[in-house]
């Protein structure tokens, strides 16, 4: 956290597949997202988008463990993602108590926990996720579902760059 609000962490934007770095994250998650259905919602051939895969990927494995910690078992939870103006838009959304009303920006701030008495760690994974977005040019938020539980959404930017393409090469002499 500290390395986040100095500066001192360099985000080291690639051309990524968002799907391969949500895959990477659920496996790393898995054993804890066994009593959940997971859905994932990523549309066919969404375009590559520039981040940094460790850093996107720990935002992803904090808000699943976040998400983790409040559903009851059995409950599903759900990833989207959205192509919207100039962004990416990521969605996960479980089917816990939800937050508290006025806690949409507290929740982010370090050491504070909405629900102190079922959460466990000392409060700063949702600081961490806003740093790192933050670090990316992107903006991150929860709100409560009108169906109950909870969606935390994050965005990243699309550079209106185009992605490199890849030249296949052909071996003539076959």
């Amino acid at each position: 956290m500290t390395r986040l609000e100095s500066g001192s962490i360099h985000v080291h934007k690639e051309w990524q597949l968002i799907e391969e770095v949500i895959g990477t994250a659920l496996n790393r998650v898995h054993s804890e997202t066994a009593p959940h259905p997971m859905h994932v919602t990523i549309p066919p051939n969404f375009p590559l988008v520039q981040f940094d895969e460790s850093l996107i990927e720990q935002v992803l494995i904090n808000l699943l463990e976040n998400a983790l910690k409040y559903t009851a078992s059995g409950t599903p939870i759900t990833i989207a993602v959205h192509a919207a103006d100039k962004e990416v838009l990521v969605e996960i959304a479980d089917r816990g108590p939800g937050l508290q009303p006025g806690d949409e920006d507290r929740i982010f701030d370090k050491f504070y926990r909405s629900h102190p008495q079922q959460a466990k760690g000392v409060g700063l994974g949702l600081a961490i996720c806003r740093g790192i977005i933050q670090a990316h040019g992107g903006r991150i938020w929860a709100e409560n579902r009108p169906d109950g539980g909870a969606v935390f959404r994050f965005t990243l930017p699309l550079t209106g760059e185009q992605p490199p393409v890849l030249e296949e090469e052909y071996d003539t002499n076959v």
